[in-house]
Parts: structure tokens; sequence; C-alpha cells
């Protein structure tokens, strides 16, 4: 990720989780899982039980609009006759006028109300609304939320929020009209609320029986997944101590046979070329001078070697004199180099070497990979934290060739990553192309 921007790359680590702890969070996310489907359920239903209850109003006026009011509307309802009027209202009063139903209104395609419960709105001329002029030219039935506030429904404002349902119907003699009915807005709420009531505990059962049916499964995972970390761990510890104890026996191998019989050839050399030089052979006295020198040098490249291989003085002489010699190289190298450790620096032997090793590793990639002229390590103590720093300024590296190399094998630094999170410490590697790269780790000091 890109950080002020330079490339970072880090691995961190602490404590790993208990399987309880695991399956715990797994908990809290099922039950906030649970909650948001249960939620998300609820609107739904409560949307579906609102759509229900409209169809109902819907086929209750189809029913009331063709099975009983159709029938009485008579030409003489249509020419406003009083007497087919009231005969018409009763009927309406005795059959239609029934709760949630409070209003009817028959209307003529002109806006003419020819019919109302409300006497004052008969003969009353209104436009109708574009609704109702496509219900009476397609011949649909519609709901729609009235507006209390159009003056042909004022005398319906004592009756708060109403669903008025219109249709086509036609009068005895075959004249279209339009017949709408007002319902009680609440019932529908009311039906609807019942009905996404009646499913609702059968949801949350079935998302609690779900959750539930969930924990054992995430429990015997967890156990898995952290045994296989257990197992992890087991394997990458043994594998160091199998490194360690391989790089000790080289070691000892190379220091007790090769570096002693070379050691033993150098000096067998420079007394033959003595003994030459004395005798007046000066050509084979120089060229044996000059083997020894070769065999030395040979010695010293080997002597190197071991400190790389397995540091004698880290835990003789201290992670100060360590590091020193794993600079050695790199002042040969000609590169200008600083070392600071912190004075009584206190750390344990395992963190000590833990330090070591992921110096001896950024120390190895600047001097294959930085280009660098310079090179600074500093170690120090804070917080109860053992802090390594390496830094150069080398050519950097880009997020890509960081990849490229680690395809290519370069696996050292990604292998520090993990053991210093598995010491419960953080390792930080940051690179800007150009302008060198910054490697530090901390870990508890004991």
């Amino acid at each position: 990720m890109l950080i002020d921007g330079r490339q970072r790359r880090s691995g961190s680590g602490g404590p790993p989780l208990s399987v309880s702890a695991a399956v715990g969070r797994f908990a809290l996310v099922s039950v906030a899982a649970i909650l948001l489907l249960g939620a998300v359920g609820v609107a739904i239903m409560r949307s579906t039980g609102t759509a229900e209850s409209i169809r109902e109003a819907k086929q209750v006026t189809r029913l009331v609009g063709r099975g009983t009011v159709e029938p009485a509307v008579t030409p003489g309802v249509l020419s406003g006759d009083p007497r087919a009027i009231r005969k018409l209202d009763r009927l309406v009063h005795r059959q239609v006028l029934r709760d949630p139903i409070v209003r009817i209104k028959i209307w003529t395609p002109t806006g003419r109300i020819a019919y109302s419960d409300e006497p004052r709105l008969i003969g009353a001329r209104y436009e109708l609304e574009a609704s109702h002029r496509e219900a009476l030219r397609r011949g649909t039935l519609d709901a729609d939320v009235s507006d209390l506030e159009a003056p042909e429904n004022r005398f319906e404002r004592s009756y708060g929020k109403l669903l008025e349902v219109y249709m086509p119907i036609r009068a005895s003699n075959g004249s279209p009209l339009l017949f709408e009915a007002y319902q009680r807005f609440s019932a529908i709420s009311s039906g609807g609320r019942h009905l996404w009531l009646s499913f609702l505990p059968a949801l949350l059962g079935a998302l609690l029986v779900l959750g539930c049916l969930q924990l054992p499964l995430a429990w015997s995972m967890a156990r898995r997944l952290r045994a296989g970390q257990e197992e992890r761990e087991t394997l990458l510890r043994r594998t160091l101590e199998a490194s360690d104890s391989e790089r000790r026996r080289i070691a000892r191998v190379l220091h007790d046979g090769v570096v002693q019989e070379l050691a033993g050839v150098s000096y067998s050399l420079s007394a033959a070329a003595d003994r030459s030089e004395g005798a007046g052979d000066a050509p084979l006295a120089e060229a044996l001078r000059s083997a020894a020198t070769h065999t030395r040098e040979s010695m010293r490249e080997l002597r190197s070697l071991l400190v790389e291989i397995y540091p004698a003085s880290l835990h003789q002489a201290g992670l100060e004199a360590a590091l020193r010699d794993v600079l050695a190289p790199l002042e040969r190298q000609g590169l200008e180099t600083r070392l600071a450790v912190e004075r009584d620096l206190r750390i344990s032997d395992s963190r000590e070497a833990l330090l070591f090793r992921a110096a001896q590793e950024a120390l190895r990639n600047v001097l294959l990979h930085a280009d660098a002229r310079r090179v600074e390590v500093d170690v120090s103590r804070k917080d109860g934290l053992a802090r390594l720093v390496v830094s150069d300024d080398g050519r950097g590296f880009s997020e890509e060739a960081l990849g490229r190399r680690r395809e290519e094998g370069h696996l050292g630094l990604r292998l520090l990553a993990d053991l210093a999170a598995e010491a419960g410490g953080t390792f930080d590697l940051d690179s800007d192309p150009g302008h060198g790269t910054r490697v530090t780790m901390e870990v508890p000091s004991s």
C-alpha cells in the first residue's frame, strides 16, 4: 500500500485469537446479520402486506360496484329523479357503507357526480383526474391515496387518510360511469400489519435456527484453523532449530577442517618461499609467496562466510560485535556504514538472534541489490520493545519489483515478517524508488 508516496510492505501480528474468542466474534457477527436480515424481511413483509390489503380493497370494490351498485343505477338516478336517488341511497346505506368503506361516488364521463351518499355532492361538477379518465377509457380498476385537499373531497377530510378505489360501471341503460369507493387507510394498514406480523415469528425463528446451526460449524472450523496455525508455528520453529543446528555444523566443519588446512598450506608455502629464496631461486620464491597470499585471502573470505553462517560473536561478544562482523564485508566493498546499538541493551537470546537475522538479511539485500553508498543500523529498546532499523540510500524498489523478486524465490524478508509476527512483533519494509529502503523490526524484548 502507498504511504506518504512510499511503497510499504508490512507484517505484523500478536497473540492469536483463542477458539472461544473467534467463535464469539462469529456469533456477534451472526447476530448482527440476523438483525439486519430480520429488518429487511420485516420491511419486505410490511410492503407485501400493504400491497395485499390494497388488492383485497380492490376486490371488495369490484364486488360492491358490479354486484350491488351497478344494477341499481337507473336512468332516473342519472337524470336526478329524487325517488330514484332515494331508492339507491337506501341500498347504499344498507349494503355498501360498511367498514372500511365510508363514502361512495358515481361520476359521469363529463365530471358530474350523479350520486354520492353525501347529498351535497349530487349534481356538482369537477374536472376528472387523468387517472380516472384513463380508468374509464381502458376499463381498469385502480387505487390511490385520496387527495383530501381537492374540493370534491372536502367532505371526507374528517375521516383522515383514505384510499380511493375506482372502476368503470354502466347504468341500466348502458351509460358509462365511474364508481368510486373511499376506504379508511388505517384498515388497509391494519390488515397489512396483521399479515406481516403473522409471518414474523416464523422468519425470526428460521434465522435464529440458522444462526444456531452455524455455531457448531464455526467452532469446528475455528478449532481446525487454530490447530493448523499451531502446526505451522511448530514446523516453523523446528525449521529454524534445524537451520541453526545445520549452520553450526557447517561452520564447525569449515572451521576445524578447511580453514585449518588452508592455514597449514599457507605456512608451508611461506616456508618453502624462504627456502627457495635462500637457494637463489627468486622466481620460485615469488610464486610461492603469491600462493601463500592467495591462500590467506581465501581463509579470510571463508571466515567472513562463517560469520554469516553462524556468528560465534553473537552470544559471546554481544549483538553489537556480531553486527560489526556483518557490516565488515560492506565496508570492504567501499560502503560507508554506521552502527548504533543502545548502551546496556538487554534482550533475551532468542530476540537477539531474531534481530541479528533481520539485520543480516537486510544487509545482504543492500549488498546485492541496493547499489547504495551508505547504510545505517540502529538498535534500541523502548516500552518493552526491541527495535531494529536498517536503512540505506540505494535505488530502492517499487511494489512490482518486490513482487518479481518474491516470484523469483526471495523469501527471506517474508520469513522474517512471519517470525516477527510469531514473536508478537512487527516487521515493516518501506522503499521509495531512487531514495533508498528502510527495514524496521520491533519485537518484545523478552
